[in-house]
């Protein structure tokens, strides 16, 4: 498949009862597709493979329980001052019909067919906006997720973290990287955000299907810092969208940061 390594799909992936680009969580893993070799990016807006960096290390699948049924989110490494924080849609870490946290979280950083180079590591904690444990405001999509140690190390001692970004502005040149739950491979897209509304950033990928909700919009990489920020993460209109190829993130706002000093608050 070369560079490109995928065609655009505009229909929604099957055989799923997911919200948005969330996977079905509980479920043995789909047949997988065979894993595409890593190569180089692709021109923008064109999903590819990712190779194993320092960058997308600290993006990761999201299973319930253990890696055993599908992975079904994506979430990411945010800096925090418990070290200990990962950020990633609503919808993927709180249940809405029983208006509770989903139980018994864990996160694989940069897993690839099974392999967990630094292991699983288990969600003690979700925060979400009151609101959207209310109402599922589009707008306030957004979790933070509390992690337990692991052999005595906080999370982001072993992998870093990302920065967030707040109030941005809409056109941002952003790298995201997801798992699609029906692969065993993270994919990444490159573009250009724009604006949906005042509330809702927009973007022009291929390959975010089902899975990818959570997924972090990483503007300003720095090799050198292997430091990026975080500035949305694949959520909000629609659940993140209703197409493989057009998605969506609740734009950072202040509502967002008073979230993200809540969940420090109750680390």
């Amino acid at each position: 498949m070369g560079d490109t390594a995928w065609e655009t799909h505009t229909a929604r992936s099957s055989g799923r009862s997911g919200f948005g680009k969330s996977g079905e969580r509980g479920q043995s893993p789909q047949d997988q597709d065979q894993a595409l070799s890593a190569t180089a990016p692709a021109k923008d807006g064109t999903a590819y493979t990712p190779r194993r960096t320092a960058e997308n290390a600290r993006i990761g699948a999201v299973f319930e329980k253990d890696d055993k049924g599908a992975h079904f989110c994506t979430a990411s490494v945010v800096q925090s001052p418990g070290r200990n924080m990962l950020i990633t849609a609503a919808h993927c870490a709180f249940d809405a019909d029983s208006g509770q946290p989903v139980n018994d979280l864990v996160f694989a950083p940069g897993y690839r067919n099974g392999d967990e180079p630094t292991g699983l590591w288990k969600v003690s904690k979700v925060v979400v906006d009151d609101r959207w444990a209310k109402s599922q405001d589009e707008d306030l999509d957004v979790a933070f997720l509390v992690l337990g140690q692991k052999d005595g190390k906080d999370i982001q001692d072993v992998l870093g973290g990302n920065t967030l970004g707040m109030n941005h502005g809409f056109d941002n040149k952003v790298k995201i990287t997801g798992y699609p739950t029906s692969r065993n491979t993270p994919v990444s897209c490159q573009n250009r955000t724009t604006k949906f509304s005042n509330t809702q950033l927009r973007i022009q990928c291929t390959g975010l299907e089902d899975g990818t909700s959570g997924s972090p919009w990483v503007a300003g990489y720095d090799s050198k810092s292997q430091t990026g920020t975080v500035i949305g993460v694949l959520g909000g209109h629609e659940g993140g969208g209703d197409q493989d190829d057009v998605s969506y993130a609740a734009y950072f706002d202040d509502d967002i940061a008073k979230l993200y000093r809540r969940a420090q608050d109750e680390d």
